[in-house]
């Protein structure tokens, strides 16, 4: 026999529901988000059980709007079917079953014991990927965040010195760059800035990590420090030099972290079985191809075919036809962290495959934006991604590519 269990889940509390086959709810109630919980968790749905009805016989499906963490772990352990259900899908299914537009977590945790019943089929079961894979996962997540948090700072950074210290923005185009970081250290403020000889520019690069050209570059900084610009108050002026010295060492910090991130990724990356596949296809760093490897998991099982891996990858084209309108566009709805990732590889293996530039080049020429044909040829990628993994062979650029003869130049 089957049974449904929806789980609506929450940082110090759960609430559960239990459906049997015909929709009946067979036990609810709440559990707290701890151990004595989880235990009442299992009593609850082993109290749905009928008499005479053997463990070993019942299978738990369960419907929960994750598809990670320790819950999410234990359910799984346990020997349950666990489907991670998108919460926009639970939205809609909410709507469909409540007109009204009541709203309650027990209500939601039966909207999703519902959907357990009838649309298991239409869910993703919790991928079974393996313990490296899910740690590659994590640590490319950490380290994916702290380039953004510093592309972030390094906006307000640049916001900042727009307002008062021009002359900054002219000496450096990256503001995340050693050199940018060491010399703003010592100089925040333009007043500051104008007084820096070349000899102390020059061994803040040094200590920045600059191995060649010091001199070359200590020349220019200088003299686009020097260079001529308006001016704010001497009060307004030390605030923001306040502001970007504070700005300038938490993005030396995010820099110090993003670093040591790397090492770890490399190493974790490194040990998988899968790695030298990913590293071998054009594009694919180590970086790149261990966040393309988390996101995607490990699991064999979970793509069916390319096709499948495409649409979760959001790189396949969405079709929306309604009576004589047909529209084909551009997924919106997806894994934004995998988009990125894919977004980059496709940008580099463009420079590193000819039949990912000519594929590129082709969509260019038919009218595509920039983004659009790197999306196609990450759409290519992907599905060459897929059958490497299925067949466990290396990357060959001409066997990719053999079959485009409409990409021949």
């Amino acid at each position: 026999m089957e049974l449904f269990v929806g789980i609506d889940w929450a940082e110090d509390h759960h609430d559960l529901c239990v459906m049997d086959t015909a929709g009946k709810v067979a036990a609810k109630g709440r559990v707290s988000n701890d151990l004595a919980g989880l235990a009442r968790l299992h009593d609850l749905i082993a109290s749905a059980v009928p008499d005479g009805v053997e463990d070993e016989d019942v299978e738990v499906v369960v419907g929960i709007e994750t598809d990670r963490g320790l819950l999410v772990r234990a359910l799984v352990v346990a020997g349950y079917r666990v489907l991670g259900v998108n919460p926009l899908a639970v939205d809609r299914y909410r709507d469909r079953a409540r007109v009204s537009g009541a709203k309650s977590d027990p209500g939601d945790a039966r909207v999703l014991a519902d959907m357990a019943r009838t649309d298991a089929h239409q869910h993703r079961p919790v991928a079974a990927d393996s313990e490296l894979a899910d740690a590659i996962k994590l640590v490319a997540r950490a380290h994916q965040s702290a380039i953004w948090s510093r592309r972030r700072l390094a906006n307000q950074l640049r916001s900042a010195l727009r307002e008062f210290y021009p002359a900054a923005l002219e000496a450096f185009d990256d503001l995340c760059h050693p050199d940018a970081i060491a010399v703003l250290a010592i100089a925040p403020t333009p007043e500051r800035g104008r007084a820096l000889s070349r000899s102390k520019i020059a061994s803040a690069l040094r200590r920045g990590g600059r191995k060649l050209n010091i001199e070359r570059r200590a020349e220019a900084i200088q003299a686009a420090l020097r260079a001529d610009h308006p001016a704010q108050p001497a009060a307004i002026a030390d605030a923001y030099g306040a502001i970007a010295e504070s700005l300038t060492k938490v993005i030396e910090a995010h820099t110090r972290q993003i670093s040591e991130l790397d090492a770890v990724l490399t190493e974790h990356f490194g040990r998988h079985p899968d790695a030298a596949i990913l590293r071998s296809l054009p594009g694919l760093g180590v970086v790149t191809g261990a966040r393309v490897l988390g996101e995607f998991g490990d699991d064999p099982t979970r793509y069916q075919s390319a096709k499948a891996r495409r649409n979760y990858a959001g790189t396949s084209p969405l079709t929306v036809a309604s009576g004589t309108r047909r529209t084909v566009r551009a997924r919106h709805i997806r894994n934004r962290r995998l988009a990125d990732a894919l977004h980059w590889w496709a940008f580099n293996a463009i420079t590193r495959s000819p039949g990912a530039r000519a594929l590129y080049d082709h969509r260019r020429a038919a009218g595509d934006t920039h983004s659009g044909a790197l999306r196609v040829v990450a759409n290519r990628l992907v599905a060459l991604l897929h059958g490497c993994l299925r067949t466990r062979t290396l990357y060959n650029e001409t066997t990719a590519w053999a079959h485009r003869s409409d990409l021949a130049a």
